[in-house]
């Protein structure tokens, strides 16, 4: 029932959408573009980066006009959205959706080791030649950026994390894939809308926030968070920015060239941005005066065997959905290997971790 009226709004907006843009000179094409993201968030200064150069690139023949701060696209139901016209392009974010895309989410499990934006990006793309299941669950899209990202830390309000052992009992707000590792560690995690968490952490109805540091200042949780442990916390890539089918086939073939050329710089922008904003965040807390405290080695490694063990847990309970999860978490598991000597990711090797 949620999915029928959230269909229902997203179609009422597409009658409205066209009437907000402004009219196209003869000769120019407008694409819409809509964020959930406020236009001074480190997502959408990338994204203004990227409609800046489209319209250089292009010589002006082609505009983006963009919609911030949820005006048009919701978090939520952004890749139904997008498929419906509701507009032309958006950002998606297909790991936190409700339905149709498990495959996407438990991928994002299977990048420990990797600490880089092109590392995760690189691994992305080659899980997602090595199984059409991305494919399918992206129907309806065409991917115009893959969104690796910084490596989340554990934000905390009052209460330190200075071992592992600290985690117990902490109400954390985590991505969904990491609280089945909190609660082994006996935290007790929850999954809510990141826009919802500084006035939860305000409030005091979470202890804390598994975030990276750029959260610090971007969503202004030094604000209202003393402590931050830098433990790393693995994460994954995913498709971030897309394009619905029919209107990615209205355009002309030169105009889809561009856009494809267009891939690398809005990821460039991305992964220039995030940095900035990472340097920027611990700025802010050091700032602040919050306190920063580093993990030991024994317990990275401990945390990194259980976020393994969990993963792999995963992806073999994917099969219920007829998707062979635990082949291509073992086939990331080669890559990763290899890429943490060379430091390179390079889609070779198979699910046991031996060369073809």
């Amino acid at each position: 029932m949620r999915a029928v009226r959230a269909l229902t709004t997203a179609l009422a907006v597409v009658a409205l959408t066209p009437a907000c843009a402004p009219p196209a000179s003869d000769g120019v094409t407008v694409l819409t573009y809509a964020s959930p993201y406020s236009p001074t968030h480190p997502f959408s200064r990338a994204d203004s980066a990227w409609i800046k150069w489209i319209s250089e690139r292009s010589g002006g023949r082609m505009r983006i006009q963009p919609y911030w701060s949820s005006s048009v696209l919701s978090s939520e139901h952004s890749m139904t959205e997008i498929r419906h016209g509701v507009v032309d392009v958006g950002l998606i974010t297909p790991i936190y959706a409700r339905g149709g895309t498990h495959l996407i989410h438990v991928q994002a499990a299977y990048y420990a080791g990797l600490t880089t934006f092109p590392q995760q990006v690189a691994l992305y793309r080659c899980l997602e030649r090595r199984d059409p299941q991305f494919g399918r669950e992206l129907a309806g899209l065409t991917v115009l950026a893959v969104q690796g990202g910084n490596l989340p830390g554990i934000v905390t309000r009052n209460r330190p994390v200075n071992t592992l052992e600290d985690l117990r009992g902490l109400r954390l707000r985590a991505p969904s894939e990491l609280l089945e590792v909190l609660r082994r560690f006996g935290a007790d995690p929850v999954d809510m809308p990141m826009g919802e968490v500084y006035s939860a952490l305000a409030k005091g109805v979470l202890d804390g926030v598994v975030a990276p540091a750029d959260t610090l200042r971007s969503l202004h949780f030094a604000e209202v968070a003393h402590y931050f442990n830098t433990l790393r916390v693995p994460r994954g890539a995913y498709a971030a920015r897309a394009i619905g089918a029919s209107r990615w086939n209205s355009l002309t073939e030169d105009q889809r060239a561009l856009l494809r050329e267009s891939v690398v710089v809005w990821e460039h922008a991305l992964e220039r941005e995030l940095h900035q904003a990472e340097l920027a965040g611990e700025a802010a807390g050091h700032e602040i005066g919050m306190t920063f405290v580093s993990p030991s080695a024994a317990d990275t490694a401990t945390f990194l065997k259980v976020y393994n063990e969990v993963a792999e847990h995963n992806a073999r309970l994917s099969s219920r959905f007829e998707i062979d999860g635990l082949r291509l978490f073992r086939y990331a598991r080669s890559v990763v290997a290899r890429a943490v000597v060379t430091g390179a990711v390079e889609c070779t090797g198979t699910e046991t971790g031996e060369e073809k």
